[in-house]
Formats: C-alpha cells, sequence, structure tokens
C-alpha cells in the first residue's frame, strides 16, 4: 500500500520551535529547512512527502516544483494551501493509497479525515522527525563502523598501521 503524506507548509514552520525562530529573520530559510527535514523524512520512511506553502508569503503566480525528491507545491494567489490539500486529498486517496495531512490546523484536520486522510499533528510529525534522525544516525555510524572492520584477522593496532601505509601518511 502506498503512503503520501501531505505538509501544511507554513503551519508546520509556524509551530516547530526551531523553524517558527528561523522565520522571525529568514523565511526562505526555514522553508529550505523544512524541506530538507521532510526529503530525510521520505528517504527514510519510503512515504512520498508533498509540501504545500501558501502562495501569500511568496508572489507570483502558483509553481509546483521537485526539490530532493520532494513535491513542492506553491498554491495560485487567491488559494490556500488548506484548499490545495483537500483537492491532493480528494485526487489521491484510492483503496491502495493511505493519505496523512500534517497540520495543526484542527479545522483543516476534520475536513481531510472527512475526505478520508489520516492525520498528524505538527507536533507529532516533529516527534517522528526525530526518531528518523535518530535512525539516521544509527545507520551512518553502523555504515561508518563496517567500513573500519577488515576480512584480515589483525589486532586494530595493525589495521590502523595499514590504513596509514594506504592513506601515505607514513
Amino acid at each position: 500500500m502506498g503512503e503520501i503524506l501531505l505538509v501544511d507548509g507554513y503551519n508546520i514552520i509556524g509551530d516547530w520551535p526551531e523553524l517558527k525562530e528561523l522565520k522571525q529573520y529568514d523565511l526562505a530559510g526555514a522553508r529550505d529547512l523544512l524541506v530538507e527535514k521532510m526529503a530525510e523524512y521520505q528517504a527514510y520512511s519510503g512515504m512520498k512527502v508533498i509540501i504545500i506553502f501558501d502562495a501569500h508569503m511568496v508572489p507570483g503566480i502558483g509553481k509546483k516544483y521537485n526539490n530532493y525528491r520532494l513535491e513542492i507545491i506553491y498554491t495560485r494567489e487567491n488559494e490556500t494551501a488548506d484548499e490545495r490539500i483537500e483537492k491532493l486529498v480528494k485526487k489521491l486517496k484510492r483503496v491502495d493509497t493511505r493519505v496523512y495531512v500534517a497540520t495543526s490546523d484542527f479545522v483543516e484536520q476534520s475536513v481531510t479525515f472527512g475526505y478520508g486522510a489520516l492525520r498528524k499533528s505538527a507536533r507529532e510529525l516533529r516527534t517522528e522527525m526525530g526518531v528518523v534522525e535518530q535512525g539516521i544516525e544509527r545507520e551512518v555510524k553502523k555504515s561508518k563502523k563496517r567500513e573500519k572492520t577488515t576480512k584480515l584477522p589483525i589486532t586494530d593496532e595493525m589495521a590502523e598501521i595499514f590504513e596509514k601505509w594506504r592513506r601515505g601518511d607514513m
């Protein structure tokens, strides 16, 4: 079964403390950081992530981008992120697809739940993001540890000497 996460971008930025603080002096930086975090979330969880931003914060016509293999949507001039999310839920919700909506807007949660989507609060998504970051950190450590192992039955001291020779440090 496929899973899709629709993220109300500015709602999440306004809720997560680190993004909320960054938004005060660098809105574009807060958006970029959210996109990077959601790219990690998508890569680790295997869930397709689509981030929706309101157009009123970014002038111009609605646009769709792909960045870090994420779909990022800026709504049209007179369209809210909530309206676009509702349209996407209707379009994407099928028997073989589970759709989640990440927002702390209670009305939006209720409306999309009525269309068959599951809801995630901003706090819940932030907690899951922490678990994802810890999982990635564990995988990186495990990977680094695997790199250091050798098939030769030698001591760690000898392996270190051979590694220095290989690098030309000796």
